[in-house]
Parts: C-alpha cells; sequence; structure tokens
C-alpha cells in the first residue's frame, strides 16, 4: 500500500484520556508534546508516532502500545 493510501491504525488517546478524566492539556505537559500534535493523534489524523512519544505517552497513561494504537477497520 502507497504511503499515500489510507492506513488501519487507529489511535484511541481519546478514549484513554475519557477514561482517565485527564484534559489533552495535562497530557500534552506531562509528555513534552505539543497540544497542537497531540490532538492530531486523540483525532485520529496522525500518519506516524515516535517510539519516544508512543513510550511517555504510554508511561503518564499507565498502558500499553496497544490500548493506545490498533490495527483493522474503523
Amino acid at each position: 500500500m502507497p504511503p499515500e493510501d489510507p492506513h488501519e491504525i487507529h489511535c484511541h488517546l481519546d478514549r484513554l484520556l475519557a477514561d482517565r478524566g485527564m484534559p489533552l492539556v495535562e497530557l500534552a505537559n506531562r509528555v513534552g508534546v505539543t497540544v497542537a500534535n497531540l490532538s492530531i493523534l486523540k483525532n485520529d489524523r496522525a500518519k506516524a508516532i515516535r517510539f519516544s512519544t508512543l513510550s511517555v505517552i504510554c508511561h503518564e497513561l499507565h498502558c500499553q502500545p496497544a490500548d493506545v494504537l490498533t490495527f483493522g477497520p474503523q
């Protein structure tokens, strides 16, 4: 599948934040990523994520990468 084609990786940051009652701004401050970049993840519009960013998100939300990202049709 060429890079410009839609992918089937989905981000569930919105659900994780809601489950924890954590605002996006608080997570952004904790992980050192801009609110704008986290918003792209939260709204499932990201095309990539750095492992270092995923690691710190998992650390702060006390979750696993599979809780943040899944593969398959939405």
